[in-house]
């Protein structure tokens, strides 16, 4: 049988719990009940799901807890660690009598992370580019005194930009117009503050990807006059300083890998690094072992912090290899942790499916910096700790968040998304979510950032226009959906064929309206139908009296054009292939309109599209609401 499992917000454990068969629903039909095929996914076995070929892991091992601990060194090193973390200056444990080693860069380190050449070209010509909004750089403040939105603050102050403008020209080319912007940041922050959190330029996080964008970019910023060579590799070795007595006041959890990557890449690349590099290591391995869960997902559940956990490793792993050195075993297994789970969130395009505050990243973005990790694996079915089932049937795709939002620590963009989907099938998009909240600030306005991420912004159901988790500002989360329970089976059908069956179930609504919300998905094997059912069930012993307002959305991908049925009760949606799907919806309750909706691109810029919804009033004793999405041709 399918395992059912809950998950909470507190822990994101899972422990099994019996299948309810009270709560069986009318969807099986046509399915011979009984004869209930086990699922290897629900299995969660350890050799589906790890990396094939040309991965390190072996097949039928997680990670365990001795992979996040320190790297095994000698008694000498260990004191060295231990006296670089109480203050003694690496110069006095490295070099004879503390003599103090030129400032210099040992290595130049060979970048294999893609860059975005159409916002290096826009550098060039002196402008920003961040999701589509150009700024230009000589308005911008790099003291930070005057905020300009996050996304341009994250790339100005974290130098992210110096790997899209490598991608777009020779060095020669670039090297004037980084130093020049180098320059102005340099004269806007001549010295780090005395503690974090005096700007954005001073966050850990930025401050950490700064300093590792440097060293694995110095030819863009070292090549020109020496006066400015020296004043930019002192402050280089200033920031790393700055980052070992501050590391531990990140933002979040992403911010202080970050961190630790920016001092990793110092003690590698600049004299007397090495009590440096044995502090770093044993900081960044704990830090990784808290960033994420066993199954690969970080707790963020944001596809976005996955890419740039993955990215920080590779740049890395990038300083040690021009250093001649191999990085940390558990590094190296964590990238291979990370992969697996980003790919459960493709779609056939290649791209991400839309959650947590992030977009649809383009499928080539998304490939590039696979490839750079060197890790080759298959997407994650059932990843139920970071809370997401993929189901791949044929040509379609399914993707389901079965868990809590990001508790709050976590929770850079969190969404109020529990128990939304997206379909796809082949290149095309059929069901999405809005997404985009973490790129407002480019061409998404910025107030548009809280709308982005409540539950109207997600292909699910609604109560009275409530959010099933409070979205707070800052990308918080409040109170609200605390526990899942979900469910995966193969369910053999009678045309020999089989199907998915997915059941999750929250309990966001409990307290206000004292309904459960229930969602069933069951997708053919061959891709060409999706039924669904939505569930409201009384959460005590007795249902409530009275009703409330409900509302079920299937927000559309920007390929669909969709045309009501004349009985009101359906949709044709027609595909740029050709394919024509059908939307029925199976109950009398609630009216079915189609209206305007959102969808945040590759890029991170907003399309205008449309969304179907259901709604209507339904009692506090509990209702059922079932649809189907069906291929015609």
């Amino acid at each position: 049988m399918g395992a059912d499992t809950r998950l909470t917000p507190a822990t994101g454990s899972a422990p099994a719990r019996n299948p309810d068969p009270v709560r069986a629903l009318p969807l099986a039909q046509g399915v011979q009940e009984g004869v209930v095929s086990s699922n290897d996914d629900v299995r969660f076995s350890p050799a589906d799901h790890a990396p094939v070929a040309g991965g390190r892991l072996e097949p039928n091992r997680a990670l365990a807890l001795v992979d996040f601990s320190a790297p095994s060194v000698g008694v000498g090193e260990r004191f060295i660690r231990m006296a670089y973390r109480l203050g003694v200056p690496g110069a006095m444990l490295s070099g004879p009598m503390g003599r103090k080693a030129r400032t210099r860069l040992l290595a130049t380190v060979n970048n294999t992370l893609p860059g975005n050449r159409a916002a290096g070209t826009a550098i060039r010509a002196g402008h920003f580019l961040v999701h589509g909004a150009k700024t230009p750089i000589a308005q911008v403040d790099f003291a930070g005194a005057a905020r300009v939105t996050p996304p341009l603050e994250k790339v100005v102050h974290s130098f992210s930009w110096l790997t899209d403008l490598e991608a777009c020209a020779p060095r020669e080319q670039g090297a004037p117009v980084a130093e020049r912007i180098l320059t102005a940041w340099l004269q806007a922050n001549p010295k780090p503050p005395a503690k974090p959190g005096k700007g954005p330029a001073w966050s850990v996080g930025n401050t950490g990807a700064r300093l590792a964008n440097w060293l694995a970019h110095a030819p863009l910023i070292l090549s020109g006059e020496k006066a400015l060579r020296l004043r930019t590799l002192g402050h280089i070795a200033e920031t790393a300083r700055w980052l070992d007595r501050h590391v531990g006041s990140a933002e979040d959890g992403l911010a202080e890998i970050a961190g630790w990557v920016g001092i990793v890449a110092a003690g590698l690349l600049l004299p007397d690094g090495r009590p440096r590099r044995l502090y770093g290591e044993a900081g960044l391995i704990k830090a990784l072992g808290e960033l994420m869960g066993d199954d690969g997902g970080v707790l963020s559940r944001s596809p976005l912090a996955q890419m740039e956990a993955i990215a920080l490793l590779v740049r890395l792993r990038n300083c040690y290899q021009a250093t001649r050195r191999d990085a940390p075993p558990a590094i190296e297994r964590v990238v291979e942790l990370l992969v697996p789970p980003l790919l459960a969130l493709t779609h056939g395009d290649g791209g991400l499916g839309s959650w947590q505050g992030g977009w649809a990243v383009d499928g080539a973005d998304v490939e590039a910096l696979v490839h750079a990790s060197g890790v080759r694996a298959r997407p994650l079915r059932d990843v139920r700790q970071w809370g997401y089932q993929r189901v791949s049937a044929h040509k379609s795709v399914l993707q389901f968040d079965t868990a809590p939002p990001p508790m709050p620590a976590h929770a850079r963009f969190g969404c109020a998304s529990t128990l939304a989907f997206e379909f796809s099938h082949g290149p095309h998009r059929i069901v999405v979510n809005c997404g985009g909240a973490a790129s407002g600030g480019g061409l998404v306005p910025v107030r548009l950032e809280q709308g982005l991420r409540a539950t109207a912004a997600h292909s699910t159901l609604t109560l009275d226009d409530a959010n099933s988790t409070a979205v707070l500002i800052n990308g918080m989360i409040g109170s609200g959906v605390t526990e899942v329970a979900v469910d995966r089976k193969t369910l053999p059908q009678e045309n020999g064929s089989n199907a998915t069956r997915l059941e999750a179930s929250h309990n966001g609504y409990a307290t206000r309206y004292g309904l459960t919300h229930q969602r069933i998905l069951l997708l053919r094997d061959d891709g060409s139908e999706l039924r669904g059912e939505d569930l409201l069930l009384p959460a005590g012993k007795k249902g409530k009296r009275g009703k409330v307002g409900f509302a079920v959305r299937f927000h559309l991908g920007p390929d669909v054009d969709v045309t009501l049925t004349a009985d009101g009760k359906g949709a044709g949606l027609s595909l740029p292939d050709g394919s024509y799907w059908q939307f029925r919806c199976a109950t009398d309750e609630g009216e079915m309109t189609v209206e305007d909706s959102l969808w945040v691109d590759g890029q991170g810029r907003p399309q205008a599209t449309q969304q179907i919804v259901v709604q209507g009033m339904v009692s506090r004793g509990g209702g059922t609401f079932g649809w189907i999405i069906k291929k015609m041709n």
